[in-house]
């Protein structure tokens, strides 16, 4: 049997949480945004009633009962048809007009962003969401994303934030990710997607990936560093250079207990696959300078995310790495590649493209796959695409010579 209860939601920048009906049935459940929220002090939970203390009680009350009645019935009425009913089959039937806007669902969709850890987007998405929010006037039904919409909206970006076309393009990949969804959970109809073939196209510009020289990375190698933090920024670099352009992100959480018989084994955050590297001399010779501070093989090996209390908590340890992240590149661009006298630029994603760019025609592009741990290897040829030049040189020297 399904059952059905009024309940605040994640707490909004204002102050607000919105009011929804959680439906629940084989401990799975659904939430019915209810298009209205309050502030926590005006909700009683036991009651299931809006206080007094709100202006606006009485009004609230009575939908919050009408509504509350409608899935009530609809919940007997939809398990009477079928014997295999859903919470999620309860709320296609009884979700409110709100929830068939794009506000109601963007909300739901970065909420469910932030409860998989996914700081990153989260951060990005957010303002994307406020500002096309900010553009249709406070919000609109999924119907009315139309084609031409979309276009305007495009040219609004380009007028008012003088932004990249692929800023562009990441602003469109939130609005379809947020339609997929609506349409995923029965508020939408696949009819009115504006995307894909004659309508909306969402195409990245190709952008530049360029890696330092060798000569470079021997500076940075030798370089003498007085300040811990700039040698520690140093380290983070090379060992994600030495281990095949490995991203800060899983370097951060690398444990002690990762490395055994002189070979890596670590599991990927950005994809989940594992595998093992041979742990190279010069690699060797940095995690040296940090076993003083191992007490047990369970600690992690760079003094970074240290002070955070539970590393279970992906959200928060994603929003440490990214200001952890802008910190080291901060130093690496002030501090360490003028004192290496490094002109290239220089951050910790560079490692990644220098690795990448030194390996060129070294290294055969299913061996590079599996460095990379990319999942399709045309993925790993698109991406070594950027460094690979060698045909393109000797093409030229032909017509013009060396």
């Amino acid at each position: 049997m399904a059952t059905s209860k009024i309940i605040l939601r994640e707490k909004k920048k204002d102050g607000t949480c919105p009011l929804t009906i959680r439906i629940t049935k084989n401990r799975k459940s659904v939430y019915v945004y209810l298009g209205f929220t309050i502030k926590p002090k005006d909700w009683d939970a036991e009651k299931q009633r809006v206080k007094k203390s709100h202006p606006n009680s009485e009004r609230l009350n009575n939908y919050i009962i009408k509504k509350l009645g409608e899935v009530t019935d609809t919940a007997l009425e939809v398990q009477t048809k079928k014997s295999h009913s859903t919470a999620k089959s309860v709320k296609q039937k009884v979700q409110p007009v709100a929830g068939s806007s794009f506000a109601a669902q963007a909300e739901l969709y970065l909420s469910e962003l932030k409860k998989a850890g996914k700081y990153n987007r989260y951060v990005a998405d957010k303002p994307r969401v406020k500002r096309f929010n900010e553009f249709v006037q406070g919000d609109i039904d999924f119907a009315d994303i139309t084609v031409s919409l979309l276009e305007r909206f495009k040219v609004h970006l380009k007028a008012t934030l003088n932004i990249s076309e692929r800023t562009i393009m990441n602003y469109l990949m939130v609005i379809r990710s947020v339609f997929s969804q609506a349409i995923k959970e029965g508020v939408s109809d696949s009819k009115h997607y504006p995307f894909g073939k004659g309508k909306i196209s969402i195409k990245f510009p190709e952008s530049t990936k360029v890696g330092i020289s060798k000569n470079d990375v021997v500076k940075l190698e030798t370089v003498e560093l007085t300040n811990a933090n700039h040698d520690l920024a140093r380290d983070l670099w090379l060992i994600s250079y030495y281990f095949a352009g490995m991203r800060i992100s899983d370097i951060l959480r690398l444990r002690w207990s990762d490395f055994q018989e002189m070979r890596l084994h670590y599991t990927m955050g950005k994809n989940k696959k594992t595998g093992s590297l041979k742990t190279p001399e010069k690699a060797l010779q940095i995690l040296a300078k940090y076993k003083d501070r191992k007490t047990n093989d369970n600690n992690l090996v760079f003094p970074v995310l240290t002070v955070l209390p539970n590393l279970d908590d992906d959200f928060e340890v994603q929003r440490k790495i990214a200001f952890a992240t802008g910190r080291f590149d901060k130093m690496l661009r002030k501090h360490v590649a003028p004192k290496a006298k490094i002109n290239a630029k220089l951050t910790m994603h560079i490692a990644r493209h220098t690795f990448a760019s030194l390996a060129a025609d070294k290294i055969p592009i299913q061996m590079l796959q599996k460095l990379y741990r990319h999942s399709n290897i045309t993925t790993t040829i698109g991406y070594q695409a950027n460094f690979v030049h060698k045909d393109a040189d000797e093409a030229l020297d032909a017509v013009i010579g060396s």
